[in-house]
């Protein structure tokens, strides 16, 4: 009781870089929220105020027929990948994201995602990627301020839903001078890259997704012994059992929950390390799985790992024993397994 009432100490949702947190970050850089609304803490009256003035808007956005199609452009989805490297938003926004651009008819290969990881470094200091919560963002000068320092690398000229470009909205936004420990600036970011990485090899064909700046960087380049769980149920019966035989330089593996597997894909990625392994002080492990996890997780999880393992991918295929190597700097995820011992447990 004592730790829900300090997580949840008024209304509104998550105080972090979470998954609705995110969102609404991605939904201002998208143009199709009025700006300074994503960080504006719910018990404030300014989110009353922002709520009538978006309602207004809506309003008008009907009588100009200004339609969400004329906003939803490939450059806005471009702007919203860079805010998402910048923030350290959540990996939920890749499907999300996705999913947006494909309803407005705008292709988003991951790819995509991680060319502007590349050159897109991380701007905000909020967790679970840095030290802050929503509420220091937006005393910071919220979204409309990250934006304000990626302007040499974004497309000002989108349209929004003000009937103004992006430049035009952030005209009267100044820089946060007085906020560096919250938001840095282009020439002196927290990190240089953005905080989601695409990872892909052998392991991962189609792609696999790790939010890098919250993960821990002596386990960016690792090789491990591979511990697989081959389902939800199969993890929590033997995770905690002491004679499991697991050490901390081993590779939490976990099949069987994506998208088809799960069924849903739920929120089982972020996966606690064993008991055993708490006990001796091991606070984080490199954990591999198809499924997703909630923006306010941390650690060095890589997620989403497609093909998933109930559709054949070769995550199904991963015995424990066997060594893995992640290499995010090099964005490679590899089973180091021969192809004929592969092929072999395919026809299993």
């Amino acid at each position: 009781d004592v730790i829900e009432g300090a997580l949840c100490p008024s209304t509104g949702h998550c105080m972090v870089m979470g998954t609705a947190s995110t969102m609404a970050s991605l939904t201002e850089a998208l143009g199709m929220a009025l700006p300074g609304c994503a960080a504006i803490p719910a018990p404030l009256s300014e989110r009353m105020r922002m709520a009538e003035a978006s309602g207004r808007r809506i309003v008008g956005m009907v009588r100009e027929h200004l339609k969400p199609s004329r906003i939803l452009s490939p450059e806005a989805f471009d702007n919203a990948i860079r805010l998402l490297m910048a923030v350290g938003g959540s990996t939920n926004a890749v499907i999300h994201l996705t999913a947006v651009a494909g309803r407005a008819g705008v292709d988003l290969p991951l790819e995509r995602f991680d060319r502007f990881s590349r050159d897109t470094p991380l701007l905000a200091s909020v967790r679970p990627s840095g030290q802050f919560h929503m509420e220091e963002l937006y005393e910071a000068g919220g979204i409309p301020a990250v934006m304000k320092e990626l302007a040499p690398l974004w497309h000002g000229d989108c349209l929004t839903v003000t009937g103004k470009t992006i430049d035009e909205n952030l005209q009267g936004t100044q820089p946060a001078e007085r906020f560096r420990e919250v938001i840095a600036s282009l020439e002196k970011p927290f990190k240089a890259e953005g905080g989601l990485a695409i990872v892909r090899g052998n392991l991962a064909p189609s792609g696999a997704v790790i939010k890098q700046s919250a993960a821990s960087q002596h386990l960016l380049q690792h090789r491990g012994r591979a511990v697989v769980f081959t389902s939800l149920e199969d993890l929590a019966a033997r995770v905690d059992d002491p004679a499991l035989d697991i050490g901390p330089d081993d590779m939490m593996v976990l099949q069987n929950a994506g998208p088809i597997g799960g069924p849903g894909m739920p929120e089982a990625g972020y996966r606690p390390s064993p008991k055993k392994l708490l006990a001796k002080g091991v606070r984080d492990m490199v954990r591999i799985s198809d499924a997703r996890m909630s923006g306010t997780a941390f650690g060095t999880v890589v997620l989403h790992v497609s093909p998933e393992a109930a559709l054949g991918g070769p995550l199904g295929l991963v015995q424990s024993g066997d060594e893995i190597e992640l290499d995010v700097q090099h964005r490679r995820l590899e089973l180091h397994v021969p192809d004929h011992e592969l092929n072999a447990r395919r026809m299993q």
